[in-house]
């Protein structure tokens, strides 16, 4: 078996984003030189997530929405140690930190309407997500 690792740099521009990412990881996929097996990304900061769905503003919109109110900006007890960021780790494990997607002749195999996106409720800062391809 091979293992392949390529890691993405972020600094979203906005404190919550959702961006794209599926292109950079087919192109990762491409370059192992895996033909059969499975790609995981995962984001590496506790307020970020990793979400697999349909490229639609609206859909991109209606998440955000949906998540602020299941976890809106206040006041958090993790804001007792001088963070101010309770409402994006609690995002991030609503919609949680990876994926493990297949890999099938040599190509991401996702669906017709599937897109993998970077979802940054702290941003702002420099972020990272780590894309590990292994199969053979």
């Amino acid at each position: 078996m091979k293992s392949h690792t390529e890691y993405m740099s972020f600094q979203t521009r906005e404190r919550k984003e959702v961006v794209n990412i599926t292109e950079d990881v087919a192109k990762y996929v491409k370059a192992s030189g895996i033909r059969e097996g499975l790609c995981l990304v995962s984001a590496m900061h506790i307020t970020a997530a990793i979400w697999v769905n349909d490229e639609e503003s609206g859909l991109k919109q209606d998440v955000m929405e949906w998540l602020e109110r299941l976890a809106p900006a206040g006041d958090y007890r993790h804001h007792r140690t001088g963070e101010d960021n309770g409402d994006a780790h609690l995002k991030r494990t609503l919609i949680h930190h990876q994926v493990i997607l297949p890999v099938t002749k040599g190509r991401l195999d996702l669906g017709p309407w599937e897109q993998v996106f970077y979802m940054e409720f702290d941003g702002q800062r420099r972020k990272r997500v780590v894309v590990k391809i292994i199969g053979e």
